[in-house]
């Protein structure tokens, strides 16, 4: 199995000598520590265990010592299990998968870093072939415990410059400022801007990034008034609308980075009487099947979800058979939906190769 450009060692690569020579104890005093912790002291325990993360060691689960077989298993760890949006995404993974005799095992991070290291580190014990990380930014040991595995690894969720191995995405930075760039071609000038909390998420950093990348190109002033962050779904979507027109009442358009939180905004512009878009213009990020079907229907930006799935399972494959010869990144674009929801239209307006 060939593996990628200056990836020095494999996972099986790391033994039990290199935690025991870390700790300065015996290979026997580790492997005591790891079948039977009550057999050795607590300090003894702690010093296992620091040892074993300076390493990058993951005990394997599925033996009781150290083997060189893999499973047939790739791990995937995304934000959200419930997400739609991910769940296209995992099973046009999961079909490619299948057809080269691997199996897709799903973790949700719930867009804590923390809980994506704890997963990156489950899915290395039980010895998993390759990893897909829906996230780019990961802890100093989730980085260290990847780069230690030495296995295939796909980063879809954000385009990177240095992926840890792969990656296979789209802009998000780009996709943001295409959609307000749109939105000002269409004549809207108090622009507003609702995403995702961005803490800990590179993703709303990015769009968010966009956005004002965009106003300035439109010449437009960016104020704080017409910028929040909200918390995901119809809930989010109905907070943030209000709390936009109460603060800048002469607001004409609001951007939602976060799929289902401009369906939210709309219901509750219906109940309040807020005409869209007469009043209030209302785009959105990601095609999830619900905007074309609402009354107007809403201008989105459509991300290959399904596409990214495809390539990253794709390259994985190809990597572990050794064939892989492509770039490390893969940009798959993204187009504009002009629907009716940004009625002063004069133009179908499309991202892709932009």
């Amino acid at each position: 199995m060939r593996q990628g450009r200056g990836r020095k060692r494999n996972n099986d690569a790391l033994r039990m000598e290199d935690v025991a020579a870390q700790a300065g104890v015996s290979p026997m005093t580790v492997s005591r520590a790891l079948r039977d912790p009550a057999a050795v002291s607590q300090a003894m325990r702690d010093r296992v265990q620091a040892a074993m993360q300076h390493t990058g060691y993951v005990p394997n689960r599925l033996a009781g010592s150290l083997s060189s077989q893999r499973s047939r298993v790739v791990g995937l760890i995304v934000p959200g299990i419930s997400n739609s949006l991910y769940a296209q995404m995992a099973q046009a993974i999961a079909d490619v998968l299948s057809q080269h005799g691997l199996h897709l095992l799903i973790a949700s991070s719930g867009h804590d870093s923390a809980a994506e290291e704890a997963a990156i580190a489950a899915f290395l014990g039980q010895r998993v072939c390759a990893l897909i990380l829906h996230s780019t930014r990961h802890t100093a040991r989730a980085t260290a415990l990847v780069k230690a595995a030495g296995i295939p690894t796909v980063e879809i969720g954000q385009l990177t410059r240095t992926p840890l191995d792969l990656c296979v995405s789209y802009s998000g930075f780009k996709a943001a400022k295409a959609m307000v760039m749109h939105l000002g071609s269409l004549g809207y000038r108090r622009i507003g801007f609702v995403t995702l909390p961005v803490h800990d998420n590179e993703r709303s950093v990015e769009r968010r990034r966009g956005y004002r990348a965009a106003l300035k190109e439109l010449g437009l002033p960016e104020d704080p008034a017409i910028i929040a962050e909200s918390e995901p779904g119809f809930a989010g979507g109905v907070s943030a609308v209000v709390q936009l027109i109460e603060r800048a009442p002469d607001i004409d358009a609001i951007f939602f980075a976060a799929d289902v939180m401009a369906v939210g905004a709309l219901f509750e512009c219906q109940r309040r009487g807020w005409a869209v878009p007469d009043r209030l213009a209302i785009a959105s990020f990601d095609d999830v099947d619900l905007l074309s079907h609402v009354a107007p229907t809403i201008t989105t930006l459509r991300i290959p979800r399904e596409e990214i799935g495809r390539q990253s399972a794709a390259m994985l494959v190809a990597r572990l058979n050794g064939t892989h010869e492509g770039p490390p990144v893969v940009d798959l674009k993204f187009d504009i939906a002009q629907r009716e929801s940004t009625t002063r239209a004069q133009k179908n307006t499309s991202g892709r190769r932009s």
